[in-house]
């Protein structure tokens, strides 16, 4: 397309080719993908919460961002705006996004310690005291998945509760962050 075409091109055909260019920019090989969303079922359509393919631009629902930090594993890293019509715990959230979370053996619904995956139990976490490997057990002080909110207008916070129990609204955000000596600090965005 010429760079004449380009500037007579209305602004809907220009919002969504920049659309499927952030999509295709943000998308994982389809190799690498933990599992693919299976065609929604007509139970899974009438469902409060449903899952949306993307997360470009403004999220009506819940928007969810998996962000694997300083571990750099792709499997883990994704995003969606998942529809919700009231307050929908975090645990639901991440199901209709087909995130899927592990608990550790002594906190099995609240934290997360794989999410799709991610850290395999034989992967070396790099850490300032050497490294370790996570076991699931219990909290992980040293390389953690953490928990973020962000309200429709606000900032990020950590969250005060657990998966199972935290409730998130339309318009908030919810961020799975893998810290590892306490790095990143927060979410970028």
């Amino acid at each position: 397309m010429t760079l004449t075409k380009l500037r007579t091109a209305s602004a809907g055909s220009l919002a969504a080719a920049g659309l499927l260019l952030t999509l295709a920019a943000c998308s994982t090989p389809a190799s690498t993908q933990p599992s693919s969303p299976a065609p929604a079922s007509s139970a899974a359509a009438s469902s409060s919460a449903s899952a949306a393919s993307t997360s470009a631009g403004p999220c009506a629902g819940v928007k969810v961002i998996v962000d694997s930090g300083a571990l750099k594993q792709s499997a883990a890293d994704t995003s969606a705006c998942v529809s919700v019509d009231g307050p929908t715990v975090a645990a639901k959230v991440l199901e209709q996004a087909k995130i899927k979370t592990e608990g550790t053996a002594k906190y099995p619904t609240s934290f997360a310690c794989r999410v799709n995956g991610v850290p395999a139990a034989d992967f070396d976490i790099k850490h300032k005291g050497g490294t370790t490997r996570e076991a699931c057990d219990d909290k992980n002080t040293v390389s953690y998945w953490a928990l973020w909110v962000k309200p429709a207008a606000g900032t990020w916070a950590y969250a005060q509760e657990g998966l199972d129990s935290l409730k998130l609204n339309p318009g908030e955000s919810l961020e799975l962050l893998y810290t590892v000596d306490n790095e990143p600090a927060a979410p970028a965005s």
